[in-house]
């Protein structure tokens, strides 16, 4: 076979190991290593392997994803999740579609302090859903809520697809990071009035929740403190240079093991559990990382992403309308592969082509995040529906993925206002100097 017939046949296997439920590092590695093996010899495929696997787990900039995990691991097991919830209810939860809002607002300020989408949408799920059935909103609505929602996890500062893009690109994690704020407001926003909509239109989707006193609702405050100030701490932190993002994500994981031992609410189990899950989840990173760099490679030398890129780029077309061909590739690709291994996959790929079409390195991160979240959302893979569904276990998956389809809407939408007026994800960056 030729490189390209190679990088085709290896593209093939790789998807129908998707289809097969492989674990997805694994999928990667094995289609990369076989396929660089077959066209350059097994010894340098071995030698790769070896190379890829130490410089991708030795690597400091990429010891920034542990820290932020932990970080998140460390706010669900101190109760904060908890607290977002219960303030946001405590002002919203007696309208209609008040319960599916709260958790829309929760989801936003537990995204400002964890960075991965799963997590999110596990965590708020845990919580919310329990509530929405007691008061009986509808399933569609209870569980698309929770699951879109979720995806601002990788959108709201910090966000690991921000990380992985920002040192694939050698660009400034501080400025993706804050890149995705606004953003990050709207699509809150958006949310929202797609809750608000759906229940003017259909009032039995959420019934009110009981209305709270008024001195109720300002104590309630009380309960974002601690969200607001590790925020403020960890990304003003990085917004101002006082740290580098590995230093933000290990401070914002100490304060908010110091809130959870102040509360007295994380326990020497708790803190051992956590400990767990985010090795585990940051080792589940690194691993999807190390398969995708070694199937990068194989897709170098194969050549395809170098015709890929010729092709798309001398395509008679202006430069927008070629980024609009490359969101597409995006968006069906997120119906096949997992977020994180998306973006390292075509990122080697497209990159060099959107520089070259003048297009900003910063504004080009979030499209892609916006894209990501709609991959894990949408059928076949849709990870952030498979967690709810774990949740949710007597609800069938047909339910919860019909429940999605009204969110995608403020996707897309947020992502053609970002096409229009790319100064929603660039100005924020802008003020920053270094």
């Amino acid at each position: 076979m030729t490189p390209t017939t190679a990088g085709i046949v290896g593209i093939g296997v790789l998807l129908l190991l998707f289809v097969l439920k492989f674990p997805v590092a694994f999928s990667m590695a094995l289609v990369g290593f076989a396929g660089f093996a077959y066209l350059m010899g097994f010894n340098p495929a071995v030698g790769l392997l070896a190379q890829d696997i130490f410089e991708t787990f030795s690597s400091y900039p990429l010891s920034v994803i542990p820290m932020f995990i932990l970080m998140g691991n460390f706010a669900y097991a101190s109760g904060i999740s908890q607290r977002l919830f219960n303030t946001a209810y405590a002002w919203v939860g007696h309208f209609r579609g008040g319960l599916t809002i709260a958790t829309v607002l929760a989801c936003s300020g537990f995204a400002a302090i964890c960075g991965s989408t799963a997590a999110t949408a596990a965590t708020m799920g845990q919580i919310a859903l329990p509530e929405m059935k007691k008061y009986g909103y509808d399933d569609k609505l209870a569980t698309g809520t929770v699951a879109a929602a979720g995806t601002l996890g990788i959108l709201i500062p910090p966000s690991t697809i921000f990380i992985v893009y920002g040192i694939m690109t050698e660009g400034s994690i501080g400025k993706l990071f804050i890149s995705g704020v606004l953003p990050g407001a709207i699509l809150t926003l958006f949310f929202v009035l797609t809750v608000a909509c759906l229940c003017i239109r259909h009032p039995e989707l959420g019934p009110p929740g009981e209305p709270v006193p008024w001195a109720r609702r300002f104590r309630a405050f009380s309960g974002i403190v601690e969200a607001v100030v590790l925020f403020a701490v960890t990304i003003g932190g990085l917004f101002l240079g006082w740290f580098s993002p590995t230093q933000a994500g290990a401070i914002g994981a100490g304060g908010a093991l110091l809130i959870g031992a102040g509360r007295r609410q994380i326990s020497w189990r708790g803190f051992l559990d956590s400990c767990k899950e985010g090795l585990r989840t940051s080792c589940m990173v690194l691993l999807i990382i190390t398969g995708a760099t070694l199937f990068g490679h194989f897709m170098a030398v194969s050549t395809i992403p170098f015709m890929l890129a010729d092709w798309i780029g001398g395509l008679p077309l202006p430069p927008m309308a070629i980024m609009g061909v490359i969101i597409f590739v995006y968006f069906l690709g997120g119906f096949f592969m997992d977020s994180m291994a998306l973006v390292v996959v075509t990122i080697p790929i497209f990159f060099p082509l959107v520089m070259k079409l003048g297009f900003d390195p910063i504004w080009f991160g979030v499209i892609i995040v916006l894209v990501a979240e709609m991959g894990v959302i949408t059928p076949p893979v849709g990870v952030n529906v498979f967690v709810i569904k774990g949740i949710a276990q007597d609800i069938p998956l047909h339910v919860i993925f019909r429940g999605i389809f009204p969110f995608l809407g403020g996707l897309i939408v947020l992502t053609l206002l970002l096409m229009i007026f790319p100064q929603i994800a660039t100005y924020l960056p802008s003020l920053i100097s270094y």
